[in-house]
């Protein structure tokens, strides 16, 4: 939803709004070109429907404002834009709203069932000037973004698929994403920022690089808070190590600080390396292979429930208000991230320390690292206590 374009306006506001616009244009699958039906067709929308036509995007035409049949005439002055046959609704009132979605959902592309042969996505994130598309360029070994000292150089999303090992995968290069208040009123850097969380959604394994000289910032903490709550195998790459003195700074020192401020992201490994001299490069995608074997880690029922058991036996779960909880068993549901059900006989009664308990010594039993898991306490159903 962009505001209203005033293409020939030199008010300030209404050029950040057609930037906003513009922006939204070249990201869009699908346009719909609002117009108002009580006004008529005027100079305005002509020229806006110039500038859509241009984009070579589907476009939907939509009048509103077509709430009572003394309006519907003046519907046919908009075929004169030639962009389509025009939709009437009223969006206030409701009317021909199911019209418009089913000419909006017939430009969307078929769903097909996700190929096992699709290559491994990587999204490398991060802050603005950390070294990504260095990262990226080291890794493919050819210049593939622009690398420039300004923060932000690269806009958008690039992706470049390349082979490692025999296998097939992709590399998903993004705009640094910066702190939400800072991109408040720069419409391309809220584009930017969109897109690269929607990388992270997208990505099978997450490359978070951090900037070894400034060390771990407070947004460079909420992007792993992102990736951790998508579930995605992670590793987290300290770049430009080379530019840190090592008597005063050692990777175990730097360790050790980095993770009091990702207390909740304990499991991810750590790679210091130099995108600008390839230091440690080439460990990178072992880190990253491993991390992805890590994410989509299958247990057996049998397994589970014997570590559930033993976990139980080790440490039993405290008595609340004079009940206790009671473990029964355990299934996995899933994988990408591993996902396991635990069935108990009241699930208030799970405190999270306990649920962190038996995450925490399923994660040590089967040495699971790299990869969040996530525990889904269920109450087991009265058939089942039969």
């Amino acid at each position: 939803d962009t505001g209203g374009i005033e293409p020939e306006s030199e008010d300030i506001i209404a050029k950040q709004m057609r930037r906003q616009a513009e922006l939204a244009i070249e990201t869009a699958q699908v346009i719909v070109f609002l117009l108002d039906g009580k006004s008529g067709l005027t100079a305005a929308d002509e020229d806006v429907a110039d500038m859509l036509r241009r984009s070579k995007k589907p476009i939907v035409t939509v009048v509103n404002k077509i709430d009572h049949p003394k309006y519907e005439d003046a519907v046919y002055d908009f075929y004169t834009l030639g962009i389509g046959s025009p939709i009437t609704i009223s969006a206030e009132q409701g009317l021909g709203l199911g019209d418009m979605l089913d000419e909006i959902v017939s430009y969307f592309p078929q769903i097909e069932e996700e190929s096992e042969n699709d290559n491994t996505s990587i999204a490398i994130v991060g802050r603005p000037n950390v070294g990504k598309s260095s990262l990226v360029n080291a890794l493919l070994g050819h210049e593939r973004t622009i690398v420039s000292n300004v923060p932000g150089t690269t806009r958008d999303a690039i992706d470049s698929p390349f082979t490692w090992n025999d296998k097939e995968y992709t590399l998903i290069d993004t705009a640094g994403i910066r702190r939400k208040r800072s991109v408040e009123d720069e419409t391309v850097e809220r584009y930017s920022v969109i897109r690269s969380l929607a990388a992270i959604r997208r990505c099978d394994i997450a490359l978070i690089v951090v900037d070894a000289e400034r060390g771990l910032s407070e947004q460079d903490v909420r992007i792993a808070g992102y990736v951790h709550e998508e579930g995605k195998a992670s590793v987290l790459i300290v770049n430009k190590w080379d530019l840190i003195e090592k008597d005063t700074y050692t990777a175990e020192k730097f360790k050790k600080k980095m993770l009091v401020d990702l207390a909740f992201m304990s499991y991810v490994p750590m790679l210091f390396i130099s995108a600008k001299t390839g230091q440690r490069v080439n460990k990178v995608m072992e880190l990253a292979e491993f991390a992805y074997e890590q994410n989509c880690t299958r247990i057996s029922t049998g397994k589970l429930n014997d570590i559930i058991s033993e976990a139980v036996t080790m440490n039993e779960p405290p008595v609340n208000a004079g009940r206790r909880l009671r473990v029964y068993y355990s299934t996995q549901a899933g994988i990408k991230p591993p996902t396991f059900i635990i069935f108990v006989n009241e699930p208030e009664l799970m405190h999270f320390s306990y649920r962190r308990y038996l995450e925490n010594y399923i994660r040590k039993s089967f040495e699971i690292k790299a990869t969040p898991i996530r525990i889904i306490i269920r109450k087991r159903e009265r058939s089942d206590t039969d």
